[in-house]
C-alpha cells in the first residue's frame, strides 16, 4: 500500500509564473546581498512585491542588476521540479525558519534548476521558459526599518496560453488535492 504524503493546507493560488519570479528573486538577492529570503511578499498575477531586510539602500545599478540576474536564470530554461522530505533531510537544503510551528513532517522542496531550492506547497511553471521577461517596477528604501520593498511584474508575450495553462493545472492538480484534504 502507497502511503498518503500530508501537507499543509495552502489558501493561496498564487500565478504559476509570478511564484516562481518570487522564488528566483529571493535567491537572487540572497546570492547578492546575503540577506534572508523575504519576510513580506504579496504575490499577484499583475505585479508583485517582496520586502527584504537590508543594512542600506541598493544602488540603481545593483536594482537594474537583480533584475538582470533574474532574467539571465529565467533565460537558461531551468525545470522546476518538486521533491518530498522529512524536515531532518530538508534543514541541509533549505531555510526552515520559515516554517509554521505545525508544519507537516513531509516538507515540498521545489527546485529551480541548480539556482534555487525552497520549502513551498504553491504552485510553480515547470520550465522558467514558461514565465516571460522579469521587471523591477519600483522599489523603495525605509532606513528606520532596514527594508527594501520591490514591485515587479512579469512581461509575457501569448498571456492567454498562460491563463489557460494556469486553470489546466489547478483544475487538474491542486484543486481535487484540496477537496481531498477538506473532506
Amino acid at each position: 500500500m502507497e502511503q498518503q504524503i500530508q501537507l499543509n493546507d495552502h489558501n493561496k493560488q498564487e500565478y504559476p509564473p509570478m511564484h516562481t519570479a518570487e522564488h528566483l528573486l529571493n535567491a537572487t538577492m540572497v546570492k547578492t546581498f546575503g540577506c534572508p529570503r523575504s519576510r513580506n511578499a504579496h504575490i499577484e498575477r499583475k505585479k508583485s512585491k517582496c520586502d527584504y531586510i537590508l543594512s542600506s539602500c541598493p544602488t540603481a545599478e545593483q536594482i537594474q542588476s537583480i533584475e538582470e540576474i533574474v532574467n539571465e536564470a529565467i533565460s537558461q530554461n531551468l525545470p522546476v521540479t518538486v521533491e518530498y522530505m522529512t524536515h531532518e533531510q530538508a534543514k541541509d537544503i533549505v531555510d526552515l525558519s520559515k516554517l509554521p510551528a505545525d508544519a507537516s513532517p513531509t516538507l515540498r522542496i521545489v527546485r529551480i534548476g541548480d539556482y534555487d531550492a525552497c520549502a513551498c506547497i504553491g504552485l510553480h511553471v515547470s520550465n522558467t521558459s514558461e514565465m516571460g521577461t522579469f521587471k523591477i517596477i519600483s522599489y523603495d528604501y525605509d532606513e528606520a526599518r532596514q527594508t527594501l520593498r520591490l514591485r515587479f511584474k512579469l512581461v509575457k508575450k501569448g498571456s492567454t496560453v498562460y491563463a489557460k495553462s494556469f486553470k489546466r493545472i489547478w483544475n487538474t492538480l491542486f484543486q481535487p488535492y484540496l477537496k481531498q484534504c477538506v473532506s
